[in-house]
């Protein structure tokens, strides 16, 4: 091996090509040890959520080297285009293979019954040959996902999982339609269609997770503006669209739109909302001379902006890379289905495979061992072990909307069952995200003046505005009547009543958000706002403290308002982090052996939810904060977190005893198919019970989330 497969050069290039056909952990190990055996490779990471792997490669490598060393190891692949471009669905080629195997599954069962009930000569061989013309055009197109990646793998030399699944299918589907064709009396295409059905809908449950995981950075990426208003060196105006911006032009961004690039303030002022980047949840001020980044919103005046990144240059784009490297980190984890399966699948079919050779030495004939082993793959078919996982993780699922909790990605279950560190962010997470008047304050202003008060904040949009209206008319106040209302960008809502002058204003200097209501005359009130913590946030701090989940807050917020948070819940806090230094957290206590619950609702909060272990995220979060959580609840109460993690954790109890059940079926049932005592219609029927009772096993969860 070159030199250059062991440590990345500071002149290697990087090149990430599409790999639409992995699709488990297998597939991971597989690509990865392949590529660092091709002299001129330094790196090579996969990541199985946007089914790509990033290559670090001398240059005098091209893509079509990479892409023919990918179709060596058995994969087709293709550069993509664009570090950030967006990626077709998974799920949608799976669907209609799944639906002609589920349908035809159906029909084929409904007339193994008429067999299995007795139905004799002429009858028998007519439901055997309806159910032949049934299944053989099924099992060849809802196969088809097997079938190619199988034949890809082979016709390179080499296996994958889909190569046994491959051979157990047409392998019964020929055996049942020579059976069909002599007159026999046994077919097994039932078994066959099952099987396909149970594996496809497990690979389109992955793959949803998949999508889901991929459009956490589409999401993120929508927040760009889609162009901006340049500005001529005449002074004339143009509509440019994003792409078509470069560094150096400048742009003039109006009140109420986003920034569709990184730049400096060249004129003007304003306030910026960057609580998307950042978490800050007050507004930013910002002149002529300081920095704008990408996806703010500009609050108050317009400004113009001289462009300094665009694309996949600026700051948002750079929060995108981030959420796409730490996705990359965890679809490195291996699920327990994985696991098991990899070891599971191999065993079955090499122990159909010595049967067949067993029976043949014994002198048996080609037909009664090929039987045999037959009854050996249909019994030993993992059906039970394809349950295991997804029904517990389904009728947990259910518990949990149940409670108000939404599971987003079932794989997460195992996940967040092994938490014992949390992370949560401060504004929108541990608190409501709603800043409120101080009702205390509210109470000891005159009739009037909160009359006044209600007045100029229902002219305004601002949240600090609409926030003091909806507290003043919950206690029953009624606006007065107002003359000469003017709102002022960045200044507040000024008017005349009676005869005087009124103000609802930002003030010249406060700590943390607040108003000041002036009216002529009279003293002028400071109404200072507050951020609450959700409801049952101590009991939900307890109850984890209870689970040995150790707690603390990550957020980008300003330390004077984190500050006061983590007095009042007594929690460790770390302020005014960063997407990046968020990450960089997480990844230490992972390097220390701590599996991580990040719970976040913000922009900048999504690198580091696709980093840990395990994300949940409020119903009030952000599109990218939504998008790259596992879990979402949907109610303002906190205690959600420790019946997530409840939940969680007896799921995978389940899961276990599953597999455990499974095993122990497969421990008695295997070795009398193996001693010819078990025919093919008992296998499957042998095979079906052992699902129901996993099924029944599963049911249990129903009110995990408690």
């Amino acid at each position: 091996m070159s030199a250059l497969a062991n440590r990345q050069g500071a002149d290697d290039i990087e090149t990430v090509l599409a790999v639409p056909g992995m699709h488990c952990a297998g597939c991971i190990s597989k690509i990865e040890r392949g590529l660092m055996d091709v002299s001129g490779i330094a790196s090579a990471r996969v990541n199985l959520s946007a089914k790509q792997v990033t290559i670090h490669h001398d240059p005098l490598l091209k893509s079509r080297d990479l892409v023919f060393a990918m179709e060596r190891i058995g994969f087709e692949s293709e550069p993509r285009k664009g570090n950030l471009a967006r990626s077709p669905s998974a799920v949608k080629p799976l669907l209609a293979p799944l639906a002609v195997a589920a349908f035809a599954s159906m029909n084929v069962m409904l007339l193994s019954v008429s067999v299995w009930s007795g139905a004799d000569g002429t009858s028998r061989e007519l439901f055997h040959w309806i159910s032949a013309l049934i299944a053989i055009p099924a099992i060849a197109y809802a196969g088809q996902p097997f079938f190619r990646s199988a034949w890809a793998a082979l016709r390179h030399g080499r296996t994958n999982m889909d190569v046994p699944i491959s051979l157990g299918v047409l392998i019964a589907t020929a055996l049942s339609f020579y059976e069909v064709v002599v007159g026999g009396k046994d077919a097994w295409f039932d078994g066959a269609l099952m099987l396909l059905t149970f594996l496809l809908a497990g690979r389109v449950l992955d793959a949803m997770m998949r999508d889901k995981a991929r459009t956490g950075v589409d999401a993120l990426l929508s927040h760009a503006a889609q162009g901006a208003m340049v500005v001529g060196e005449d002074g004339a105006l143009e509509w440019r669209k994003a792409e078509e911006l470069s560094p150096g032009m400048t742009i003039r961004v109006a009140a109420g739109e986003r920034l569709a690039a990184d730049g400096i303030i060249v004129s003007g002022a304003s306030r910026f909302d960057q609580s998307l980047l950042t978490g800050e949840s007050a507004p930013v001020p910002g002149a002529a001379g300081q920095e704008v980044l990408t996806g703010t919103l500009n609050l108050d005046a317009p400004i113009d902006v001289r462009i300094t990144a665009i694309g996949g240059d600026t700051t948002l784009a750079e929060i995108a890379r981030l959420m796409e490297a730490a996705a990359q980190d965890r679809s490195k984890y291996v699920r327990i289905a994985d696991r098991a399966a990899r070891l599971y699948a191999p065993a079955v079919h090499t122990l159909a495979a010595l049967t067949f050779a067993g029976w043949m030495l014994a002198g048996a004939g080609w037909y009664q061992s090929l039987v045999i082993a037959v009854a050996v793959l249909i019994i030993t078919c993992p059906c039970a072990l394809g349950l295991a996982v997804p029904v517990a993780q389904v009728v947990a699922s259910g518990a949990l909307m149940r409670a108000g909790i939404m599971v987003k990605d079932g794989s997460a279950l195992e996940r967040l069952s092994k938490i014992d560190r949390t992370l949560l962010d401060k504004t929108g997470s541990l608190t409501l995200g709603r800043p409120a008047p101080d009702p205390a304050i509210l109470t000891l202003l005159p009739e009037d003046a909160k009359a006044v008060a209600l007045a100029l904040a229902s002219h305004s949009r601002h949240p600090i505005s609409k926030a003091l209206a909806d507290a003043l008319t919950a206690m029953e106040i009624r606006a007065v009547s107002m003359e000469n209302v003017e709102e002022r960008p960045g200044q507040g809502v000024f008017a005349s009543w009676r005869n005087i002058e009124v103000a609802l204003r930002r003030p010249e200097s406060a700590n943390g958000v607040a108003v000041t209501l002036e009216i002529t005359g009279h003293p002028t009130w400071l109404i200072p706002f507050a951020d609450r913590l959700r409801p049952d946030a101590k009991e939900a701090l307890s109850r984890l403290s209870k689970m040995g989940i150790e707690t603390s807050i990550l957020s980008g917020d300003h330390a004077a308002s984190v500050s006061a948070i983590a007095q009042e819940t007594g929690l460790a806090a770390q302020a005014e982090a960063l997407p990046a230094d968020k990450q960089q957290a997480i990844a230490q206590l992972q390097e220390e052996g701590h599996r991580v619950l990040m719970v976040g609702d913000g922009l900048n909060d999504g690198p580091a939810m696709a980093l840990a272990d395990a994300s949940i995220a409020p119903g009030s979060a952000s599109d990218v904060g939504l998008q790259a959580s596992d879990f979402v609840f949907v109610q303002d109460s906190l205690i959600a977190l420790p019946r997530a993690i409840h939940a969680a954790r007896a799921t995978m109890r389940v899961v276990r005893e599953n597999f455990a059940l499974a095993v122990i079926y497969n421990i008695l049932a295997v070795p009398l198919a193996i001693a010819g005592f078990v025919t093919p219609m008992i296998a499957a029927i042998a095979m079906s019970a052992s699902s129901l009772i996993v099924v029944g096993n599963s049911l249990r969860l129903a009110r995990a989330a408690k």
